[in-house]
C-alpha cells in the first residue's frame, strides 16, 4: 500500500485492544477505535467511534474503506460468560457475525480475530464456544467469499491496563494487600503468561502475508504454575502474605458445560513468540506500581 493503511480496531478501548490499536499507530497505520465505551488511552493519532457491534448499520459504515480489521469486541470475561450464556451469544456470536459480514462487503484485506486457548479445552463455559463458533464462521466466509482472516488465540495475558477480573492482576492485587488469601486450585495448575505489550506487537506483526488465512498461537515463552508465579509476586512485592490453596474451589467449575457430544478439533495453529520480550518479574513490578498508585495514589 502506498500510503499509510487505515485499520479499525473493535473492542479498542479494553485491555489488549488499547495496546494494539497503539501498537499500530506505533507502525505508521491510521487507527479507528471501535467500542461502546470511550477509550481512557485514545491518543491524538487515533479516532473514536462508540458504537454497538450489535448495530450492523453502524459495523458496517465503521467498516467500509478500511483495509484491516481488528476484532476484539465482546463478552471477554468467563465469569460473565457462564452467568450471562444469551448475552455472550448475542455479542460474541451474533456481534461478530455483524463485524466479518462487513468486513467481506467491504473487501477489507484482513480480518484478524481474537480467540483464545481455550478452544483446544473443554473449560471456559459459553466464552470458549463463542470463541469456536466465531473461528467456524470465519472460515465460512473465507470459503464464499474470499475474505482473508488470521486467528489470534492467545495465552495468558497479563500487563497494565487490564480489568479487575484479569487472572494475574486479581492475583498480583490481593498479594500485595498482605495478610491471607486463598487461591481456589491447587497451585499447580500452569500457565503460559505474556505480557500484553508483546502480545500487542505480535497481533501487529500478524500482518504478515504468511499468516493470511492461518490460526497463530500468541503465547509466552515460559510456562510457571500458579505456585511459582505467586513466588514471584511475594519477591518482587516484599509482602509476607500467606497463600493457602482450595483445591475443591476451582475457579472454572462453573463454566466446565458440555455442549456437544463431538469433541470439537480446532485449525492447527502456529506458535509465535516474541523474540524480545518483557521480562516476567519486571512485568510484576510494573502491574505492582500500577495497582499501588491507582488504590494509593503513589
Amino acid at each position: 500500500m502506498s500510503q499509510a493503511p487505515d485499520t479499525i480496531v473493535f473492542g479498542g478501548s479494553g485491555f489488549l485492544g488499547s495496546h494494539i490499536a497503539d501498537a499500530l499507530s506505533d507502525k505508521g497505520h491510521r487507527v479507528t477505535v471501535f467500542d461502546r465505551a470511550p477509550s481512557p488511552w485514545l491518543r491524538p493519532d487515533q479516532s473514536l467511534i462508540q458504537g454497538d457491534i450489535l448495530d450492523r448499520e453502524q459495523v458496517g459504515k465503521a467498516v467500509a474503506g478500511k483495509d484491516y480489521v481488528y476484532h476484539l469486541a465482546g463478552i471477554a470475561d468467563i465469569g460473565q460468560s457462564s452467568r450471562e450464556p444469551l448475552e455472550t451469544i448475542q455479542h460474541n456470536v451474533i456481534g461478530s457475525s455483524n463485524i466479518i459480514d462487513a468486513a467481506a462487503e467491504a473487501d477489507v484485506s484482513r480480518l484478524l480475530f481474537a480467540s483464545s486457548l481455550y478452544v483446544y479445552t473443554d473449560k471456559g463455559s459459553f466464552y470458549r464456544v463463542s470463541k469456536q463458533a466465531v473461528e467456524a464462521v470465519l472460515e465460512a466466509y473465507n470459503q464464499q467469499s474470499g475474505l482473508e482472516y488470521t486467528i489470534l488465540r492467545y495465552g495468558s495475558l497479563y500487563g497494565p491496563r487490564a480489568q479487575d477480573w484479569n487472572g494475574l492482576r486479581s492475583i498480583v492485587k490481593q498479594a500485595i494487600r498482605g495478610g491471607d488469601f486463598t487461591y481456589p486450585g491447587t497451585g499447580e495448575e500452569r500457565r503460559e503468561y505474556i505480557h500484553v505489550a508483546d502480545a500487542a506487537s505480535l497481533s501487529v506483526d500478524a500482518l504478515s502475508s504468511e499468516y493470511a488465512n492461518k490460526c497463530l498461537t500468541v503465547s509466552g515463552i515460559t510456562t510457571l504454575t500458579i505456585k511459582e508465579v505467586l513466588e514471584i509476586i511475594k519477591e518482587v512485592s516484599g509482602k509476607d502474605t500467606d497463600i493457602r490453596f482450595s483445591p475443591s474451589g476451582d475457579e472454572y467449575a462453573s463454566s466446565h458445560y458440555s455442549m456437544t457430544p463431538y469433541r470439537y478439533t480446532p485449525k492447527r495453529a502456529h506458535k509465535v513468540v516474541p523474540s524480545v520480550f518483557v521480562d516476567f518479574g519486571q512485568g510484576i513490578l510494573e502491574l505492582i506500581e500500577e495497582i499501588d498508585h491507582q488504590e494509593n495514589g503513589h
